[in-house]
C-alpha cells in the first residue's frame, strides 16, 4: 500500500475534525473554513489551486489528505434525460449513481429540480429478492468520501447542480450507519454541499434498531421503507430481512421514528405481477399505512435481467390503486423515469462486470 493510499480523502473530513487537525499541525483553526470553501464552493480538486493559502499550510493539507475522484466508467443517457453512471472506486470496485430530472406533470416545465440516486455499499448483503444490487453479494461499506464524491462527481460531469439527494441505491444506508452520518453533514451543511435536510431522502429494507437510532439523530431528514408487502407471509418472500424483523417490529420503530421527528414515513411499494398486487394485498397496505399515517409511492417492476418478476398490466397497477384511494391513503404511483436504460439499482455494474467489452450496450464512454 503506497503513501497515497493511506491519505484521507478530504469530502470525508468535517468542519470540526478539520478544525482539530489543523491546530494540531500548528496552523489557526479559521483556516478550515477557507479551505472547505475551495472544496465545496469553488470545487477545486486540487491544494496547488487553494491560491490564499499559505504554502505550508497547502503542504500540510497535500500531506495529510487527497482528492480522491471517482472515476466514470459508463454513463447511459435516457430518453427522458435521466442519467445513470458507473462510476469505479480506488480499489476497482464499480458503484452507480443515477441523476434523475423534475417531472413537468409535478414540478411544471420549468423546474430546476435535480435528484441524484445515491449509493452507499459495494453491492448489498440484504438479498431483497427484486434487486440487481444483492445479486453479486455485498463487498464492502462506501467511505463518507466515496459518498460524497458521488455527488460533486455528478455535478462536474453534468453540468447541473443536485438540488435532492435519495439514499436508494446500491447498498443498505442504514447497515453503513457511522459512515453514512458523516456524509449527510457534509453533504447537509452550509460550509459543505449545502443540500437540506428536508430535500434528502435514507431509505431502508427495514431495518427496525437503525430506524430508532436515526430517530435520535437531529437532522431532519425523510425517510423511506421499503415495504413491497403488507403482511409478513408475502413480504418475506421479497425481503429477507422481514425473517428478522417482522412487520410488526418494523412498524413500532416506524412510530417511534415519526413521534420523534414529526414527519411522515413513505413506504415504497414496487408492484410485481401475481405476488403482492392483488386486491388482498392492497387492503392489508391500506392497514399498515394507516397504522403509521404513512405515504405509500407505488413503483411497476422495473424488468431485471436474471429476475423472474413480472411487472403487472396497468390494469391491475389502476385496480390496485383504487383500494388505496378509496381508503384515502395518499399514495401515488411511479411509472419510473430510466426504464430504458435499465436505471434499477446494480443493472449496469452487472452488465459491465459480465461484458468483456466494458464499451458494450449502448452506452457512452467519458
Amino acid at each position: 500500500m503506497s503513501a497515497v493510499d493511506l491519505k484521507e480523502s478530504i469530502y470525508a473530513v468535517t468542519l470540526a475534525e478539520l478544525r482539530e487537525r489543523l491546530v494540531a499541525a500548528g496552523q489557526p483553526a479559521y483556516r478550515a473554513a477557507q479551505v472547505l470553501e475551495w472544496v465545496y464552493a469553488k470545487r477545486v480538486e486540487g491544494f496547488e489551486a487553494m491560491s490564499n493559502l499559505p504554502a505550508a499550510l497547502r503542504a500540510v493539507l497535500a500531506e495529510g489528505f487527497i482528492f480522491h475522484a471517482l472515476e466514470p466508467v459508463r454513463v447511459l443517457g435516457s430518453e427522458d434525460t435521466t442519467r445513470k453512471y458507473l462510476f469505479r472506486l480506488g480499489d476497482g470496485a464499480l458503484v452507480e449513481s443515477v441523476l434523475i430530472p423534475a417531472s413537468p406533470a409535478l414540478y411544471g416545465e420549468a423546474s430546476d429540480r435535480r435528484t441524484l440516486c445515491v449509493s452507499t455499499q459495494v453491492g448489498c448483503a440484504y438479498g431483497c429478492k427484486f434487486c440487481a444490487s444483492g445479486l453479486d453479494g455485498w463487498s464492502r461499506n462506501l467511505t463518507p468520501g466515496e459518498i460524497v464524491g458521488q455527488i460533486l462527481r455528478v455535478e462536474k460531469l453534468s453540468g447541473e447542480r443536485v438540488s435532492n439527494l435519495v439514499f436508494m441505491g446500491m447498498g443498505e444506508p442504514l447497515a453503513n450507519f457511522k459512515n453514512l452520518l458523516i456524509a449527510l453533514e457534509i453533504l447537509n451543511s452550509p460550509w459543505g454541499v449545502g443540500i437540506g435536510a428536508r430535500r434528502i431522502t435514507l431509505s431502508t429494507s427495514g431495518l427496525a434498531p437503525q430506524i430508532r437510532l436515526l430517530a435520535e439523530q437531529s437532522m431532519q431528514v425523510r425517510l423511506a421503507v421499503s415495504l413491497h408487502g403488507a403482511r409478513d407471509e408475502v413480504r418475506q418472500q421479497i425481503m429477507p430481512v422481514n425473517r428478522k424483523y417482522p412487520l410488526a417490529e418494523l412498524l413500532d420503530a416506524c412510530e417511534y421514528y415519526m413521534e420523534r421527528k414529526k414527519q411522515r414515513i413513505t413506504f415504497e411499494y414496487i408492484l410485481i405481477r401475481e405476488v403482492n398486487d392483488t386486491l388482498e394485498d392492497a387492503a392489508a397496505l391500506v392497514q399498515v399505512a394507516q397504522r403509521v399515517d404513512a405515504k405509500v409511492n407505488c413503483i411497476p417492476y422495473n424488468l431485471v435481467d436474471g429476475l423472474d418478476w413480472v411487472r403487472p398490466e396497468e390494469s391491475r397497477q389502476d385496480a390496485f390503486m383504487a383500494v388505496l384511494k378509496r381508503a384515502k391513503v395518499s399514495a401515488t404511483i411511479r411509472r419510473e423515469k430510466g426504464h430504458d436504460i435499465s436505471a434499477a439499482c446494480g443493472q449496469l455494474r452487472r452488465q459491465t462486470l459480465a461484458a468483456a467489452d466494458p464499451s458494450a450496450g449502448g452506452a457512452s464512454e467519458v
